[in-house]
């Protein structure tokens, strides 16, 4: 179970003290600081889940550190205000500066109690909402009663009992993340928070800020492994992550500690790394492109999840969770899938996985009428699915894949793009090198990530 982490500022000794006394024995974590340069040398240390921060201190007061704080993107730290002389327009200040709380002097210890439960509470629901909301991710455990499945689940629930890192390996749309929140949900964190962080999704430059963090003055950026502090870091197509930055990763893992970008003092950290890719790592060590410390650190316990089309006897359990998920967040009219239409489904091989049947379903609910989705309306959404995957290979020069999301239609370009470069050039990679701009090494770590071999690319001319 993780324990939260609580920044007191305030100048009086005896009013720090007893909170600090307090606090710990309601089993929080505490730090303390007595003035402002204090409070930003405190948070710069360790990021605190939650600040009680005094506002009249002898040489920052509270309010002026609160502004800096929240410049940006705002607050990343729910904060309680503390004031013995406070005035109505100072606590106005403070809520618009984005302060959760404001409580008078002298305290009261159950107003405080309450105030720090549900701050901690709501700024753990507020992670939760915002990764939800974003991945739209209606199951909350992987779905199915193969045993395919059921195997999965239980492999799932027996290593998150253990506080090691995990690899989660499958095909892109599998299901990686699904996997990964059950995981978390069932270990000894699932208090603590968990944050996902897509190596690709990242800007190249940036990666490590996005990573570690950075220092710039007393600007402080917390990167994700430290918003990740205490709970499990999602670290999602963990293939792309360069070699540099693996090496920064795995010396993090290590040592539990890391420097931000530009920071000049270590920063402590106590995460739980769950990495997933969808390509061979091994071959990607074997060609030195991903480092094998790194593989085995990660690789501790090995968790697969199977594509779709291995079982398929789970179509009909998982249609129904989401069209339920849809019917419910888009208020959208619930519709039956006659019997023919179920069984086209279940005889479709499902290229894009659990994500691609995500897409299909949203897209039946929304295009369609009736209370009955029949085999004909399956039939065209899945031929619009099918030509989106098939067409870029045979037809250079167009592409249909604007529905997909960014990931998969920029994949599904590259592949076609560079299937078209190699059927002009005869099938020469330095050609094909030449014509692209890429330099050879490269290029082959593009083909073998997409999957293309020149050899098959030219028989099917």
């Amino acid at each position: 179970m993780t324990t939260a982490h609580i920044l007191i500022v305030d100048d009086e000794p005896d009013i720090r003290q007893l909170l600090k006394e307090i606090l710990e024995d309601e089993g929080y974590e505490v730090s303390v600081a007595e003035n402002g340069e204090g409070a930003r040398q405190a948070r710069r240390t360790r990021r605190p889940d939650l600040i009680l921060l005094d506002i009249w201190m002898p040489d920052t007061d509270g309010i002026t550190l609160l502004k800096e704080w929240s410049e940006g993107s705002g607050l990343d730290t729910p904060v309680i205000m503390m004031s013995g002389h406070g005035t109505v327009e100072t606590a106005v200040e403070a809520t618009r500066l984005g302060a959760y709380d404001y409580i008078e002097k002298p305290l009261s210890m159950a107003k405080l109690f309450l105030a720090v439960r549900r701050a901690l509470e709501t700024a753990q629901l507020k992670q939760e909402n915002v990764e939800l909301r974003q991945e739209a991710i209606p199951i909350s455990e992987p779905v199915g009663r193969s045993s395919l499945m059921q195997t999965l689940r239980e492999r799932i629930k027996r290593v998150a009992q253990h506080d090691t890192s995990v690899l989660i390996t499958g095909e892109s749309g599998s299901g990686q993340e699904i996997a990964a929140r059950y995981l978390h949900r069932l270990s000894s964190r699932a208090s603590g928070p968990f944050v996902r962080a897509t190596v690709a999704g990242m800007a190249g430059s940036n990666r490590p800020v996005e990573v570690f963090g950075s220092e710039d003055g007393d600007t402080v950026h917390f990167g994700s492994l430290e918003l990740s502090n205490g709970g499990t870091l999602f670290l999602e197509d963990i293939a792309d992550m360069e070699l540099e930055l693996q090496a920064q990763l795995l010396g993090a893992l290590l040592h539990q500690s890391f420097q931000r970008v530009d920071g000049l003092t270590p920063v402590r950290i106590n995460v739980r790394i769950i990495a997933a890719t969808s390509r061979d790592l091994p071959t990607e060590v074997r060609a030195g492109w991903f480092r094998e410390d790194l593989y085995y650190h990660l690789n501790v316990v090995p968790v697969h999840v199977p594509p779709l089309r291995e079982h398929q006897e789970d179509i009909s359990e998982i249609l129904e969770s989401y069209m339920n998920f849809f019917v419910t967040r888009d208020n959208l009219p619930y519709r039956r899938f006659s019997f023919a239409a179920q069984n086209r489904l279940r005889n479709y091989d499902w290229p894009g996985n659990i994500r691609e049947l995500k897409n299909v379903t949203q897209r039946l609910l929304i295009l369609g009428s009736g209370q009955e989705i029949d085999d004909s309306e399956v039939e065209a959404a899945l031929g619009g699915a099918t030509a989106a995957q098939a067409v870029p290979r045979n037809v250079p020069g167009e592409f249909p894949g604007f529905e997909l999301p960014l990931k998969e239609a920029r994949e599904q370009f590259e592949r076609a793009y560079l299937e078209h470069q190699i059927r002009k050039v005869g099938g020469s990679i330095s050609k094909v090198a030449n014509q692209v701009g890429i330099e050879r090494t490269h290029l082959y770590r593009k083909l073998r990530a997409l999957n293309i071999d020149a050899k098959q690319v030219m028989g099917q001319k």
